[in-house]
């Protein structure tokens, strides 16, 4: 799976993208974030406050309750604004 991040979420956990292979046991992106949370304090500290978080799969926007597998790519980012 490829997961990208923007803007601060990017600068928190210090990488653009990466590709993990998904667990039997992460079905969701709530799962997803999950798991990225215990991998270590930069992955916590983005996802801290999950309100200011917002993701897509494989280019729309989605719900934390939605299912993922391997070959989705996920992105995480910060609540668009209009201008």
């Amino acid at each position: 799976m490829k997961i990208i991040y923007f803007s601060w979420i990017k600068d928190r956990i210090g990488k653009n993208e990466e590709e993990i292979v998904l667990s039997d046991n992460i079905n969701t992106i709530s799962d997803l974030i999950n798991y990225l949370e215990d991998i270590n304090n930069s992955y916590k500290a983005a996802f801290s406050d999950i309100s200011t978080v917002r993701c897509s799969k494989n280019m729309n926007l989605v719900d934390f309750d939605e299912l993922i597998t391997d070959k989705d790519e996920v992105a995480f980012f910060p609540p668009m604004t209009g201008g």
